[in-house]
């Protein structure tokens, strides 16, 4: 099979490998579509700990499929099924595990981050993943391409549920890639009376308001002036730094009005993570701070709904196909600001 392997920073090789052999209590999916996510763009120009000359590393980890065969011991799923995976599995035993949240797991197996990914025309699915559940199957009017960022939307879900929108707020979300437009549409989901939207590229601005109207754009050379505006005077209820800059966090803090929640969901690079912020702001204006990451199973069974309901159409986000052998210029154009979510088309 075709495989995108990882062997080091920027050092990504297209090659024909053997097809994966699976346990009796495995299955070998057949990968349709994969998104290109930002994680997958921060490994390629900087390796990972789990990629080296000695052990490539296949990417992806924003997928869906077919099963294409499964193992013996295998009876709740069968070849031909249409599927996505969430592709964080826990050790099922520590205590993040056993409280329903195997994402926080200290020794999490990750599909793509330290196991073989789905940039490749199969990816095994370890026994782990079916009996924590992180299979789902689709619904016939599902396409791949929507199911394929599910995955990057569950995680958008667990920032809401950490910031909350109630009726009536103001929400600005920095950064208008496609996690940012997925912030921006649960935002409006929920009752958001101005749903704002800053990012450096006026390109996906124009996107944004593309695919919704009613998202205001917010320049960044006057961001104080317009978000005092748009608010009369109040500031924020809510603000998302959607985007790895520390600028964007330093920001958000200031334009927070009393009682306000801030949500730091892009991670920053290593070289970059110690942010100077007015910590008197969040004492004075008595502020909610909270992070996120990656998404537990009920949030992806949950964002899985919305997506097949059609009550959240993903599939707007979707700017630009590849095939596999163009991964390269996939990632290139993920980091370059032109599009919102890149999709890998592999079979």
């Amino acid at each position: 099979m075709l495989a995108a392997r990882l062997y080091g920073a920027n050092d990504l090789r297209l090659e024909d490998i053997p097809v994966p052999e699976i346990g009796d209590n495995e299955i070998l999916m057949r990968v349709r579509k994969a998104a290109v996510c930002g994680t997958d763009l921060r490994m390629y120009q900087n390796g990972a700990a789990a990629v080296s000359p000695e052990r490539p590393l296949i990417l992806g980890h924003e997928f869906s499929g077919d099963i294409e065969q499964v193992g013996k011991n295998v009876h709740d799923w069968k070849k031909g099924q249409r599927v996505v995976l969430a592709p964080n599995i826990g050790c099922g035993r520590c205590s993040a595990c056993v409280a329903g949240d195997p994402h926080l797991c200290d020794t999490i197996t990750s599909m793509g981050v330290n196991i073989d990914g789905a940039f490749a025309e199969y990816i095994r699915i370890p026994e782990q993943a079916l009996t924590y559940g992180n299979i789902f199957e689709l619904e016939e009017n599902t396409s791949y391409e929507a199911a394929a960022l599910n995955e990057a939307l569950s995680c958008v879900y667990n920032g809401f549920l950490h910031y909350g929108v109630n009726v009536g707020d103001s929400v600005l979300i920095i950064g208008a890639g496609a996690i940012g437009v997925m912030h921006a549409q649960l935002a409006k989901l929920a009752g958001a009376a101005k749903v704002m939207l800053n990012d450096m590229s006026e390109e996906r601005l124009d996107l944004c308001r593309k695919i919704d109207p009613s998202f205001i754009s917010i320049p960044m050379e006057d961001i104080h002036e317009r978000i005092l505006k748009e608010t009369k005077g109040k500031g924020l209820d809510v603000c998302v730094t959607a985007c790895p800059a520390p600028a964007a966090q330093q920001v958000a803090i200031e334009l927070m009005g009393f009682g306000g929640r801030v949500n730091f969901f892009g991670g920053l690079p290593k070289s970059k993570e110690i942010v100077p912020i007015n910590t008197n702001i969040i004492h004075y204006k008595q502020l909610h701070i909270t992070g996120a990451t990656k998404a537990n199973i009920d949030m992806v069974y949950k964002t899985l709904n919305l997506i097949e309901s059609g009550v959240l159409p993903v599939g707007e986000l979707i700017t630009a196909h590849f095939p596999l052998r163009d991964l390269k210029a996939a990632l290139e154009y993920a980091g370059s600001g032109q599009g919102l979510k890149a999709i890998i088309d592999i079979s």
